[in-house]
C-alpha cells in the first residue's frame, strides 16, 4: 500500500503556558498542504519488520517514527511484519510536521491493509504516543489546537483561493531549542477571531511566538519573511517552531529570486 503523506504549516502559535509536566501548553491552527513524503508499507511472509528510506537523509539513530507506529498497532493486534519504504521530501527540522505525517499515514495502512476496522478517535489515540503534531494527520483537516497540541476543534478554514509558497532556509532548528527561547504568555486575541478577518489584515494580529527569538538567533529566517511580504505577500510567517518561512499570495508568484535562502516549493491547498 502506498500513500502521500503531506506537511502541514501554523496559522499563528501562542505559548500560553508551562506544565508540571515539563510541556508547554499552546494554541495554533494546524493547516494541511500538499507538500508530501511518499510511504509504502509491504507485508513480509517471515523475518522482522524493516525500515529504509531515500531522499533526504534522515538525522539520528535508533527506531524511526514509522517503525514506532508499527510497534503501537503491533502490541494489540496479531499483523504480520512489514517492510517500510519511505520517501523523504519534506524538510525536516522545518517545522512543517513531516515525520509526523508519516507516521500517522503508518498507522492509517496498517488500519486499512489489515481491517483493524479502528476509529478516527482510536487512531488519534495510537498518535498522541508519537508526538505532539501526530493525530492532526489521522484526519487532516483544519483544526484550531490547544493543550500540547493535540487537544483539536474543527474549524471552519478554506484558502483555496489563495497561493501558498514555502521556504526552507535549510536551518535545522530542534524542538527544545526553540522552546527555551519563549516565554508563556496569555495572547491578546484569540486565533480563531483573527482568521475571521481579512487576510490582508492577519500580518497585524495573527503572531507565531517562535519568532521573536528564532530571528535573534538565525536573521537569515527574519530576512526570508520579509522577502516574501516584499515580493507581495497577503501574510507570511515562520511555520511551528521553524524554520521553514511560508507566504500566502492572491496571484500565482514565480520566487527564483529568493532561491538565495533556500529550497522553494510551491504545495497545493488541501482544503
Amino acid at each position: 500500500m502506498l500513500s502521500f503523506a503531506n506537511a502541514k504549516i501554523n496559522l499563528g502559535l501562542h505559548i500560553v503556558g508551562k506544565r508540571p509536566d515539563g510541556y508547554h501548553d499552546l494554541e495554533t491552527i494546524f493547516y494541511p498542504v500538499k507538500l508530501y513524503d511518499v510511504v509504502e508499507i509491504i507485508p513480509l511472509e517471515s523475518g522482522p519488520t524493516v525500515f529504509y528510506s531515500e531522499g533526504i537523509v534522515i538525522p539520528g539513530e535508533g527506531m524511526n517514527l514509522c517503525e514506532r507506529a508499527y510497534q503501537l498497532i503491533k502490541q494489540d493486534f496479531d499483523i504480520p511484519s512489514i517492510a517500510i519504504h519511505l520517501i523523504k521530501k519534506i524538510p525536516i527540522g522545518a517545522g512543517m510536521g513531516g515525520g509526523s505525517a508519516d507516521a500517522a499515514y503508518v498507522l492509517k495502512m496498517l488500519n486499512d491493509s489489515f481491517q483493524l476496522e479502528l476509529s478516527v478517535q482510536q487512531l488519534q489515540t495510537y498518535a498522541k504516543q508519537l508526538g505532539a503534531d501526530c493525530p492532526f494527520f489521522i484526519d487532516n483537516k483544519p483544526v484550531y489546537a490547544t493543550g500540547i497540541g493535540t487537544d483539536f476543534s474543527p474549524l471552519e478554514l478554506n484558502l483555496s483561493a489563495y497561493y501558498i509558497v514555502v521556504i526552507n532556509p535549510n536551518i535545522h532548528i530542534s524542538t527544545a531549542e526553540a522552546y527555551r527561547g519563549v516565554e508563556a504568555k496569555q495572547p491578546e486575541f484569540d486565533l480563531r477571531s483573527i482568521i475571521k478577518l481579512p487576510i490582508q489584515e492577519w500580518k497585524y494580529y495573527l503572531n507565531n511566538d517562535f519568532e521573536l527569538s528564532i530571528f535573534e538567533q538565525f536573521p537569515k529566517i527574519k530576512e526570508l519573511k520579509d522577502a516574501l511580504y516584499s515580493f507581495g505577500a497577503v501574510y507570511a510567517s515562520m511555520s511551528g517552531s521553524g524554520s521553514s518561512v511560508y507566504g500566502i499570495f492572491e496571484n500565482p508568484v514565480a520566487l527564483d529570486d529568493l532561491k538565495v535562502f533556500g529550497d522553494i516549493y510551491y504545495p497545493i491547498d488541501l482544503s
